[in-house]
């Protein structure tokens, strides 16, 4: 492969370990590194997960961040704590600014809230070539914040996030250039690499490539055939190119749809599911209204708990886009009624609003007055938006089904 044609950058990809085991672990004035402690999301309930386990944890005893609580040793070294989001956010934030202090915003591309790749080129004069940047920025990570990260460089962003997964995350720091491809990444299995997930292996397998290095060596017509324009990024990714920005704007702006799900805590009865249901519309709604957005499509997701098996997912489109809840929410109703199984334990509900346009594009019904309708929704998000919210709520939002109280309480899924 000649790769004098593509843009070579000094790219940095990096992950922070153990990121929430590490942040309590700082918080108890342990060494991450040492402790043995799990991040679980809810102590109270034996089923729930680990978020994240230590390094010595996973060593020691095998734990990984699917575990469940009740799969934790008896071990009396290990420290159990409960996920606190909001501190895992503000660390992030303040290691953003950190590195901010090495280049401008726009070099910076927040991959998660504890994966970033960052674009150090043109650094030579004030801090050294791109290894001593590495080196530099992962021990300011340190010294600031008591946390160990590991740091992929490469010629771009792909080079520089799968050798850290591969091998900066054994090494410490670990870098990967154009000419290194065929040594450090094709030897590997196709399911290591960034990018390709469980799906994507089964049908590379079948096609009898089984090593990132038989994927590079295929032929780029079958797979374009086979996958579409996936297939064509999978052969490039497998050579090691990558052209997409190393720098500006990497926010996502146009939005296709507001969704919103909830993993219940138990199971849930035909006649609690509505009140599951309707909580879930008004906030996929609020999110449209905030955003000045109607949507004409509309989708419930119902999964059962895993005694029972099986869920289902339908959607239906209706004549005028909306963001009025109780549209969404008859909607959702019709397609819960039409496709329930009759079983009384469900466990996971999510509502979906898409197919957008823009709030000024609605048409008006002549025998509905759906401008009063919509107002009432504005009126009510602006009392939330003012006082919290939780500050004014439909009535069956405080009944033992409802969960918006609860949601209230979190980020990500998990206690703040």
């Amino acid at each position: 492969m000649d790769y004098s044609s593509y843009p070579r950058n000094d790219v940095l990809c990096i992950d922070m370990r153990s990121f929430y085991a590490s942040v309590e672990a700082v918080k108890l004035g342990l060494d991450p590194m040492t402790a043995l402690l799990a991040v679980v999301g809810d102590p109270n309930r034996s089923g729930s997960i680990v978020l994240a386990a230590s390094p010595a944890l996973k060593k020691k005893h095998g734990i990984s961040n699917v575990s469940r609580y009740f799969e934790l040793p008896e071990d009396p070294d290990i420290h159990i704590v409960p996920a606190h989001m909001a501190d895992y956010l503000q660390v992030s934030v303040e290691i953003t600014k950190l590195i901010n202090q090495y280049v401008p915003k726009e070099a910076i591309h927040q991959y998660s809230v504890d994966e970033v790749w960052v674009t150090v080129n043109g650094l030579k004069r004030l801090f050294g070539n791109r290894w001593e940047v590495a080196s530099k920025i992962k021990q300011d990570i340190l010294d600031n914040f008591g946390i160990t990260s590991s740091i992929g460089i490469g010629d771009n962003k792909f080079l520089a996030k799968v050798v850290m997964d591969l091998h900066g995350k054994k090494l410490g720091i670990a870098e990967c250039k154009y000419e290194d491809v065929e040594e450090k990444l094709w030897p590997f299995p196709v399911e290591d690499i960034w990018g390709i997930g469980g799906r994507m292996k089964r049908n590379l397998n079948r096609m009898g490539i089984v090593t990132l290095g038989q994927l590079a060596n295929y032929d780029i017509e079958q797979l374009k055939k086979r996958f579409g324009i996936m297939g064509e990024q999978l052969y490039w990714h497998a050579w090691g190119v990558d052209l997409s920005p190393v720098y500006g704007n990497f926010t996502k702006t146009e939005q296709k749809g507001f969704g919103h799900g909830v993993a219940l805590l138990r199971d849930y009865t035909k006649e609690e599911v509505a009140t599951c249901i309707l909580d879930l519309s008004e906030e996929v709604c609020r999110r449209a209204r905030t955003a000045d957005k109607t949507g004409k499509t509309i989708h419930l997701s119902i999964a059962y708990s895993k005694e029972t098996g099986g869920s289902f997912s339908r959607s239906k489109s209706i004549e005028l886009p909306t963001n009025v809840t109780m549209d969404v929410y008859r909607v959702c109703m019709q397609l819960f009624h039409q496709f329930y199984d009759g079983y009384s334990n469900i466990r996971h509900v999510s509502v979906s609003l898409d197919n957008l346009f823009d709030k000024g594009e609605t048409q008006l019904d002549l025998f509905e007055d759906r401008t009063k309708k919509t107002d009432i929704g504005y009126v009510m998000d602006a009392i939330r938006d003012k006082f919290g919210s939780t500050a004014i709520l439909r009535a069956s939002s405080y009944t033992n089904a409802g969960v918006t109280i609860d949601r209230s309480k979190k980020i990500g899924g998990h206690y703040a």
